[in-house]
């Protein structure tokens, strides 16, 4: 099959072209190979994709609408994985119009660019950070994300409404994915699991926000890429119980699905820390700190409807998950920029 791949470069985007490719697919890579963290780590992780004979690289800014549709042209893909993305809920914060321009001016050309092409499916990175001031756990994709509390998550909200109006308007099969938490090897340098491994091995106290009162919904990469190959396999349809008179979010008349894809097993963060610190072997110094801005206390994953679809259940368990992360951080990813 032939699928285009963009944020190729990326953590979650990286697993996922591996995947791809272990079973014969033919992939073509999109990124723009912004400077958001080190160049180098996306130029390292394109290395590994390209060992391989049945992947292509195009390095395109997708903003540029008329790049977009010739890349679409050109290379006439199947299916569609969209992951590239400004990531961050706090960059949001203070770098809004990147947000803006790389979450949903991108997105909107993405889109354009399927329907133009015939694609039969689109898949796209939504995120669970637009359950925003949600307090019912576990979030589920019938809930009301109404209350995004960053310009990241309501950018995201709004990838969901374009992709279902593509939907409706004109038949486009779309799947939206609500990342919780991925951790790995190759990950992002401004995510926890880097941020915390480089400080407690340089003996730097790593920042605890709220004091530690928080749990995620932390899910090894393996696991995310796997989902999402096992999501772009399943064609979204219209659901059959959807109702106009009181219609849930997860559901639509419109070839159009939303799911979480998580662990479904909530971690404290001290329990988190508190098995990094088994993995690597030492002792973190702590500085506890009151919530962040754009932040929520808890993460969990109702995975039902994706588990209906597709089969999926995430395997890999914290400890072994944050071991295979330390092994790769102290022979690889230490050489890489902080954030």
């Amino acid at each position: 099959m032939k699928i285009m791949l963009t944020g190729a470069a990326g953590f979650i985007g990286m697993h996922t072209t591996q995947k791809l490719l272990a079973r014969g697919d033919e992939v073509l890579g999109v990124d723009s190979l912004n400077t958001y963290y080190d160049p180098a780590l996306k130029q390292d992780r394109l290395a590994e994709l390209q060992k391989v004979s049945n992947f292509k690289f195009a390095h395109l800014d997708l903003s540029d609408a008329a790049k977009t549709q010739a890349l679409f042209e050109d290379f006439k893909p199947q299916r569609v994985i969209h992951l590239a993305a400004q990531p961050g809920v706090r960059y949001s914060l203070s770098q809004p119009q990147t947000c803006l321009q790389n979450n949903i001016m991108v997105f909107g050309n993405v889109l354009e660019a399927c329907r133009q092409h015939a694609v039969e499916h689109l898949v796209f990175a939504s995120s669970s950070s637009v359950y925003g001031s949600n307090t019912k756990m576990p979030y589920a994709p019938s809930d009301p994300v109404d209350h995004p509390l960053s310009l990241y998550a309501a950018s995201k909200k709004a990838n969901e409404l374009m992709a279902h109006t593509y939907s409706h308007v004109y038949g486009l099969p779309v799947t939206g994915l609500r990342y919780f938490t991925v951790y790995g090897p190759w990950g992002r340098p401004d995510m926890a699991p880097w941020l915390f491994t480089r400080a407690i091995l340089r003996g730097e106290p790593i920042n605890v926000f709220n004091h530690g009162q928080m749990t995620r919904d932390f899910t090894f990469v393996d696991d995310i890429a796997q989902g999402t190959v096992r999501a772009l396999d399943c064609v979204a349809k219209a659901s059959d119980v959807f109702s106009k008179e009181h219609p849930l979010p997860d559901t639509s008349h419109a070839p159009y699905r939303i799911h979480n894809i998580g662990h479904q097993t909530p971690v404290p963060l001290m329990d988190f820390i508190h098995t990094l610190e088994n993995a690597l072997g030492v002792k973190a110094v702590l500085n506890y700190l009151p919530m962040q801005a754009g932040d929520v206390p808890n993460t969990s994953a109702d995975m039902t409807s994706l588990q209906q679809v597709t089969g999926y259940q995430a395997t890999t368990d914290i400890a072994d998950g944050l071991g295979l992360w330390a092994s790769w951080y102290r022979e690889i990813g230490h050489r890489y920029q902080a954030f």
